[in-house]
């Protein structure tokens, strides 16, 4: 058993499509649209063979408006990038261009070292080793 993708309602896809292919290289498949439904959504792949789906339909409410709350559901999205070195430097990153680091980057008590940070759509992200 593998996990096939992971699916992000967004109200904006296509921001939080760049945001991936800006900052963990993802590659968009071809914008998908159901007009009947009005329901659009990309496909981005990852190098390591990772998928997540970005969907959206007009009218969309986010789940979780208080950032600092804990949504029911959905927790976090944890994206490994390979070393310390580089959850450093990519937590540096996401402060530079003025994306929220919540936490980190550090050593967790379960072993793991990383940073959590959000995506524009207000997703939690584990960015770790």
């Amino acid at each position: 058993m593998r996990i096939e993708h992971v699916a992000l309602w967004a109200k904006d896809i296509e921001r939080l499509r760049s945001f991936y292919e800006t900052y963990f290289q993802a590659s968009a498949g071809p914008r998908y649209v159901n007009e009947r439904k009005q329901f659009t959504s990309y496909f981005l792949s990852f190098a390591s063979g990772a998928r997540l789906e970005l969907m959206t339909v007009p009218h969309l409410v986010a789940a979780n408006g208080d950032a600092s709350a804990p949504p029911t559901g959905y927790a976090h999205l944890a994206l490994s990038v390979g070393s310390q070195e580089a959850v450093d430097a990519l937590a540096e990153r996401f402060r530079r261009d003025g994306h929220p680091v919540l936490d980190g980057p550090r050593r967790t008590g379960d072993g793991y070292y990383e940073c959590v940070v959000l995506d524009p759509e207000g997703n939690r992200l584990e960015i770790t080793v």
